[in-house]
């Protein structure tokens, strides 16, 4: 902090924060965030920096007000009066849905654009090869289901939505709500990607219900998603705990001690392959191919 001209008059106490990877600390009316250990291997500080930028430009994320590139050290402003969201708060919240889904569609109408191309499948590979060099092993029959999820891919890539401004890692904790407006935080992961990500992800992380799902989707499209865009949301729920199983023993094998990481890794993995063997995401797939 002593290295930060924001806080040359700062007096008070840092008060911690949330975080699963890096500290977080309220210092008066600021945010400072320290990136947590071994995560330059996955994340590009600058690129997070920009898009940091970009989304409160957007009117989604607190304004930046300093940051590092080189280590990754932020300083935002605080948003007052703000609740740090969970899924327990999700549900009990009126209106949290439909305030998250309208903040998605601010960000992703808004133009911005976002130096990293989030890519599902290469994102995947990247992590395998982090992997690859730790002493972690992977759930049993995990890359059968890589395989199986070409399938998805080509489903996707046959009526690819354009690109926009993503958060990409939609964890409740990176929601912040007044009551009236919800503000994004945290952009490490995030990159230009199919939109529909965003709400799949979010639902996952969430826990959201049909009702919480359709609340959700309502607000974002300002009205009924058409069937290949809720197909579009389904699928990326698997493909998200997929992706975020990996992340999750990329942590296990950095001795991350905010979690049981192990089972966070498994647990994902074995929902991801419980939604794939359902008849309802054969039935999305279709509707995804048909467009």
């Amino acid at each position: 902090m002593a290295a930060i001209p924001l806080f040359k008059d700062f007096a008070g106490k840092a008060e911690r924060l949330g975080g699963l990877t890096n500290l977080v600390f309220k210092a008066g009316e600021f945010c400072l965030r320290i990136p947590g250990k071994g995560t330059e291997e996955y994340i590009n500080r600058a690129n997070e920096a920009v898009a940091a930028r970009e989304a409160a430009k957007a009117g989604v994320s607190p304004e930046v007000l300093h940051v590092d590139p080189g280590t990754g050290v932020m300083v935002t402003r605080f948003i007052a009066g703000a609740e740090t969201m969970s899924p327990e708060k999700f549900k009990a919240r009126p209106g949290s849905p439909a305030r998250a889904g309208e903040a998605f569609r601010k960000l992703h109408a808004s133009g911005a654009t976002f130096p990293f191309r989030f890519e599902l499948f290469a994102m995947i590979d990247d992590y395998l090869k982090v992997l690859s060099t730790r002493d972690v092993s992977l759930p049993a029959g995990y890359h059968d289901v890589v395989r199986e999820a070409g399938s998805v891919r080509a489903a996707l890539a046959a009526h690819p939505l354009p690109l926009v401004a993503c958060h990409c890692d939609p964890l409740c904790e990176n929601f912040l709500d007044t009551g009236d407006r919800m503000w994004i935080v945290d952009w490490e992961y995030s990159g230009m990607n199919d939109p529909l990500w965003d709400l799949g992800d979010l639902s996952v992380e969430g826990k959201f219900d049909t009702a919480q799902d359709e609340e959700m989707m309502r607000a974002y499209f300002g009205g009924e998603a058409r069937p290949a865009e809720r197909g579009r949301i389904v699928i990326y729920k698997a493909m998200c705990d997929l992706l975020w199983t990996l992340w999750g023993l990329i942590q296990l094998a950095n001795n991350n001690p905010a979690d049981d990481f192990r089972a966070y890794a498994d647990g994902r993995f074995a929902r991801c392959k419980a939604l794939m063997e359902t008849p309802e995401f054969s039935r999305h797939l279709a509707a995804i191919r048909r467009g």
